[in-house]
């Protein structure tokens, strides 16, 4: 199975985890599927009022300089990891 297959089935696993994640895992997640989808983050930093888009964004600048590939890899482990807990 390619990596790409790989990453379109653990989106489609991450629907369906056992539990849901807390907050940080959920930023992780959400974080390394923009940079695995879109790349570096691009646009504006959203305002100091709008902290749960404030704070995926910012989880998403962290991966600056990640490759595509890599978050890829990254994404399939964790969702791996949180179905088998």
């Amino acid at each position: 199975m390619s990596l790409q297959e790989q990453f379109d089935q653990a989106v489609l696993d991450s629907k369906n985890l056992p539990e849901r994640p807390d907050n940080m895992t959920l930023l992780k997640i959400y974080a390394l599927f923009k940079q695995a989808s879109a790349g570096d983050a691009s646009g504006e930093r959203p305002g100091m009022t709008d902290f749960v888009n404030r704070a995926k964004f910012d989880a998403w600048a962290n991966l600056k300089g990640t490759s595509q590939e890599e978050a890829k890899q990254q994404y399939v482990d964790l969702i791996e990891e949180l179905k088998a807990a």
